[in-house]
């Protein structure tokens, strides 16, 4: 049994708590400008956007604390490494999306069925909010860039909300320049499409961690067999199973025939096959169990 970690995962977390402290600093400040212009024009719809703001706030000070949970070395309580914490943030900033969106449906439909004060808009109300989505579009464009560049998950979701934002005051702002104009139906009728893409943004971080947190397969036995059977003195492989995410960590267990019968040659053949797996899906931990040369199996996975 050969068990080897290959190219050791670099620990980035403190180069995504940078971007999550600036994010936090601007979003507070967005929740502030949302508020204002609410207060100023009285626009329910408005008050319910900076609610949802506040999530955002929320959502920084959770990926900061998992964030710091998510240490890629291993160690004794866990040795497979903490990966999966970064995932549960990004769970946790689904939750909170559906908290938003809730919000956001309740306030619609109190409008709806209730006159309440009358929405009013200004010129200064309007240049606040395209301040407000200047300061969304840098964080949600920042965010994405440098989460991608650092296989991030917890800064690719929290871009994504923050992308959603970006809609969501865009059809607020259209919502209040309606109201300008007279058409004062549009506060609430907008805000409708403004809970499903909350929805929206909630379900596709859902669907993307999900996999992660429950070991789904990570890449297709057939494929790693056919990568593995490239290396000299490699007979068979089988029993292939794989988890994780790849360009950050994945596991991969199998077992292995080989043509050599001493043990020193076939371990520098099961070497080869997880330097080569390594070099094909970056960061890996490889359990190899070598197999005697006589030795026939047709299941290629589990």
């Amino acid at each position: 049994m050969v068990d080897r970690p290959s190219n050791s995962s670099v620990d980035t977390r403190g180069a995504v708590q940078r971007v999550l402290l600036i994010t936090l600093f601007l979003n507070l400040v967005v929740v502030a400008l949302k508020a204002t212009v609410g207060l100023l024009t009285g626009s329910l719809s408005m008050l319910a956007d900076a609610l949802h703001s506040v999530t955002d706030g929320v959502n920084n000070v959770l990926g900061l604390a998992t964030n710091r949970l998510a240490d890629p070395q291993p160690d004794r309580d866990h040795p497979y490494g903490h990966h999966k914490f970064e995932a549960v943030g990004a769970l946790g900033i689904a939750a909170f999306l559906g908290i938003a969106c809730f919000e956001i449906l309740k306030s619609a439909v109190d409008r709806l069925f209730s006159k309440g004060d009358p929405v009013t808009m200004g010129p200064a109300a309007l240049w606040i909010m395209l301040l407000v989505l200047g300061i969304n579009m840098f964080v949600a464009f920042y965010e994405r860039r440098v989460g991608l560049a650092l296989k991030s998950k917890i800064l690719v979701a929290d871009a994504r909300h923050t992308m959603g934002d970006i809609w969501i005051t865009i059809v607020v702002i259209a919502g209040l320049i309606g109201v300008w104009q007279g058409l004062t139906w549009l506060d609430v009728a907008l805000a409708f499409p403004v809970a499903l893409l909350v929805f929206k943004s909630g379900w596709t971080v859902l669907r993307e961690n999900l996999p992660w947190l429950v070991d789904e397969m990570a890449i297709a036995p057939e494929v790693i067999h056919d990568q593995v059977m490239q290396i000299s003195g490699v007979v068979n492989c089988h029993s292939i199973a794989s988890r994780g995410l790849l360009g950050r960590q994945v596991f991969i267990d199998m077992h292995l025939v080989v043509k050599p019968t001493d043990i020193r040659a076939a371990h520098s053949i099961t070497e080869a096959v997880e330097d080569h797996l390594a070099e094909v899906y970056g960061p890996a931990r490889i359990t190899i169990h070598v197999e005697p040369l006589e030795y026939t199996s047709e299941e290629i996975t589990y």
